[in-house]
């Protein structure tokens, strides 16, 4: 018996002792931070959205996501007007064929004598030759085909645009989220440094009880070692939250190592949602990702409109003034209208394989879009479920913590009586503060879960 209770309190030494290395290798960085010069920010949950949609990249590029599709919708549309060209050419030959007209190749007279009288030699044109002409085309029935291209980029665009919004509101979901975190993470640091205190009244009592002859030293180390592990848990805690706070800094633009004081008390109301039945009728018309699939299926319309236009004859009127230099039997300017015909004949069937290929991708587009609604609806439903059980859960952490308060009234007179130690009075008090944490959690997670039906609605938490 007396072997094992040295094993033990061996035990306990070697725990104490790693644990109080733990202890003071963590304290050191975090007494440095405190005096190593970073930026504080005080923030506000609705500080913090407006901070995040003003600097976050995510969003950034969402906007010019919508600004490139606007371009290239800019560039499908050009082509409904016509183009004006120019083409200039210079050339050189090294030599002409040029006209021989043999002498008396026109007749003989008594008069005159031959005609010509000798050989002559009509040159064609000149060795330079200079040409510019500036042209004008039309197309005519390819307007067939540049409205569905057209469809097809203004499908795009709107898709942009609903990606913009929903990057918006999951943004500013996500701060919620951290910002909820953070609170949470702070009350049960808070909590966790209020069980460090109990643990040293517990400490306290057990030494003063080994001192007293009233217990062993094992007791003691056991406190101690207590007492160690609930720095340890405060000082994890404390790190926890350090990487949550790098992570926000990011969401909100901040110079990461950004130290960030929330007010908790700015929450707003809470949000106003409709009842599961009709959450579920909007939500199939106003959740992006739902609006997001409409577009790819009008999208995938035009895809085999135009592949019908494909077999329209391309039919465009052009005119076109010209200047040309040393090319022979052409004046030096002139002007050239008609139009130009084109029609293939036999492509190899690629127009077919085209057309049932967008005929597909459409199918594939409309499935797609069922399948997304029905997402939605199971996913709005699940979120309803969640409020609920969140909603108990915040009845049940509440009269745990007035259970907690009113223990902690009797320990804090039974302390007064000298009818209890003062280390249950300290540890009812620690558990007021961890229930306390555990209430604001579940409170923040149902606003949090509110917050997450308005961004599947298509709103702005």
């Amino acid at each position: 018996m007396e072997k094992r209770s040295q094993t033990l309190t061996s035990r306990l030494h070697r725990t104490a002792l790693i644990a109080a290395m733990i202890v003071c290798c963590s304290m050191l960085p975090c007494a440095t931070a405190q005096n190593d010069g970073r930026p504080t920010v005080s923030l506000t949950l609705p500080k913090a959205v407006n901070m995040a949609m003003q600097n976050n990249r995510r969003l950034k590029l969402a906007h010019l996501s919508v600004a490139e599709s606007e371009t290239k919708r800019t560039i499908a549309q050009s082509n409904y007007y016509p183009h004006i060209s120019n083409l200039s050419t210079a050339s050189h030959v090294t030599e002409l064929q040029g006209v021989i007209i043999p002498a008396g190749t026109f007749g003989s007279s008594a008069a005159t004598g031959p005609i010509p009288g000798q050989q002559l030699l009509i040159g064609q044109g000149a060795l330079s030759a200079y040409t510019s002409g500036t042209g004008l085309t039309q197309p005519l029935t390819q307007m067939f085909k540049i409205r569905a291209g057209d469809r097809a980029a203004a499908a795009d665009v709107r898709t942009a645009q609903i990606d913009e919004t929903d990057a918006e509101n999951s943004t500013s979901l996500l701060v919620h989220q951290m910002y909820f975190d953070m609170l949470t993470a702070q009350a049960h640091l808070d909590a966790a440094r209020q069980s460090v205190s109990a643990a040293s009244v517990v400490e306290a009592e057990s030494k003063r009880a080994v001192a007293e002859g009233k217990s062993l030293d094992v007791a003691a180390l056991q406190a101690h070692a207590a007492y160690l592990d609930r720095q340890q848990a405060v000082l994890t805690q404390q790190l926890a939250i350090d990487d949550a706070t790098m992570q926000f800094d990011d969401v909100l633009g901040l110079p990461l190592g950004t130290r960030l004081i929330l007010d908790g008390n700015d929450l707003g109301p809470s949000p106003v949602l409709p009842s599961r039945d009709e959450a579920i009728a909007v939500v199939k018309a106003s959740n992006p990702k739902v609006l997001a699939a409409r577009q790819t299926v009008e999208k995938a319309r035009a895809a085999v409109s135009a592949a019908h236009d494909a077999y329209i004859p391309d039919l465009s009127g052009f005119a076109r003034y010209s200047y040309q230099s040393g090319v022979p039997f052409l004046v030096h300017n002139f002007g050239t209208f008609g139009g130009i015909f084109t029609y293939d004949l036999f492509d190899g069937g690629a127009r077919e394989a085209k057309l049932k290929q967008a005929k597909i991708q459409l199918q594939m587009a409309e499935i797609q879009l069922q399948q997304t609604e029905s997402d939605v609806a199971i996913q709005i439903s699940a979120s309803y479920d969640k409020i609920e059980q969140l909603q108990q859960l915040v009845s049940v952490v509440d009269e745990a913590l007035k259970a907690r308060i009113e223990a902690a009234r009797v320990s804090a007179q039974r302390v007064t009586q000298n009818a209890e130690l003062a280390s249950g009075a300290a540890n009812d008090d620690a558990a007021i503060y961890d229930t306390r944490a555990s209430l604001l959690g579940a409170r923040l997670g149902l606003f949090l879960a509110q917050n997450n039906i308005q961004q599947m609605l298509g709103q702005r938490p």
